[in-house]
């Protein structure tokens, strides 16, 4: 064989070679990402990072701002990154929003639905996509979500009415229901519902009205109870759906120079409720360790994302046509007995901004 083509054989042998272990190679790739995909619902090239979307329902309320900062936070800790996008009420941007994060390739949603049934259709879209879902402190009706991370509302409705009934005797109670379109208050209401029904009557406490506020709106809230008032209605206690309504209640019974006479509940431990408890106007709060709540989302969102089991929840809650698993946190009531070994002594609030207006002495250990 001639030198020319001694070499012309050589270099076919070395394209060949190259052509194999470029065939090789780009098999070997489009392999695993089949398996990985097949395994966790998304595709998770090399060192990529795992990314979360995080839909919120709203950002009005002050609770909401601590959920979103602390999951940020304790996502970004974990390595992974967060896109967070807000509907503000309402039902049409949500779903706009679920379907930007989708396009984004994140790997798990977190969302607070603005509506429990609406929202399920955001749901769907991210299944279809292989994205798994976590219903964050609201639960989405029908939609079979991967988990529902959240406190126990019919606890906090009974620790809510508990508290009433330990201190009205033969009085009128005033309710004000948070949104019909948070699940949280279907679940409120029967938690306050068993424990007026076991005590109230005994007690002869009798529930005047109650309403449901839409959107949570802290304004209707001031709107009835001042209605009320000025019919001269007597009101023993209120319960408040949450502190923002709370706050639109006590507005109303100061005008009519009734607040602190009136027994007033809520929850989420908002500052402002706090300041309340401490002055005396709003006589207790529950408190949810929101911390807890956020660390076990995102947890949990990493769990999933890397296509990890979540066989240690044993709990489970009926969405209305499926039961989904159920990662649930106990509630605490709170109120000027215990506020410093609870939401002081958890950094929840600084001392200092709880008493902010309260007389220097007031506090003194």
């Amino acid at each position: 064989m001639k030198p020319k083509e001694v070499l012309k054989l050589g270099i076919l042998i070395i394209l060949l070679i190259i052509f194999v272990s470029l065939i090789y190679l780009l098999g070997r790739n489009i392999y695993a990402n089949y398996v990985n995909r097949n395994q966790t619902g998304t595709t998770v090239q090399g060192s990529d990072k795992i990314k979360i979307g995080f839909s919120l329902g709203t950002l009005k309320e002050e609770r909401w701002i601590k959920d979103r900062d602390i999951i940020m936070a304790k996502v970004k800790e974990l390595g992974a990154e967060i896109i967070v996008q807000n509907a503000n009420n309402d039902d049409q941007d949500q779903l706009k929003q679920v379907k930007y994060l989708l396009e984004q390739n994140i790997d798990v949603l977190i969302i607070v639905p603005n509506d429990l049934i609406k929202a399920a259709s955001a749901v769907e879209l991210a299944k279809r996509q292989g994205v798994k879902v976590i219903s964050y402190d609201r639960l989405v009706l029908n939609s079979n979500v991967d988990i529902y991370i959240s406190f126990d509302s019919t606890e906090v409705g009974a620790l809510m009415a508990q508290y009433i009934v330990d201190q009205v005797q033969n009085g009128n109670i005033l309710i004000i229901n948070g949104a019909t379109s948070d699940h949280n208050t279907q679940m409120i209401k029967y938690g306050y519902d068993q424990v007026l029904q076991l005590q109230g009557e005994e007690q002869n406490i009798k529930v005047i009205e109650e309403y449901w506020s839409p959107n949570w709106m802290k304004e209707y809230a001031f709107k009835v109870t001042d209605e009320l008032l000025q019919n001269k209605s007597k009101i023993d206690g209120i319960i408040a759906g949450n502190d923002g309504l709370a706050d639109g209640v006590i507005e109303a019974l100061s005008e009519h120079r009734m607040a602190g006479k009136t027994i007033v509940v809520g929850q989420d431990a908002d500052l402002a409720a706090c300041q309340r408890i401490v002055e005396g106007t709003q006589l207790m709060t529950v408190y949810k360790p929101i911390e807890k709540l956020a660390d076990a989302a995102a947890k949990t969102a990493i769990q999933l994302a890397k296509g990890e089991s979540l066989n240690n929840i044993q709990t489970t809650m009926y969405d209305g046509k499926y039961s989904v698993p159920y990662y649930v946190l106990e509630p605490i009531a709170v109120d000027k007995s215990n506020i410093e070994d609870t939401i002081i002594k958890d950094g929840f609030h600084m001392r200092d901004e709880v008493y902010r207006n309260s007389p220097e002495n007031e506090h003194i250990n």
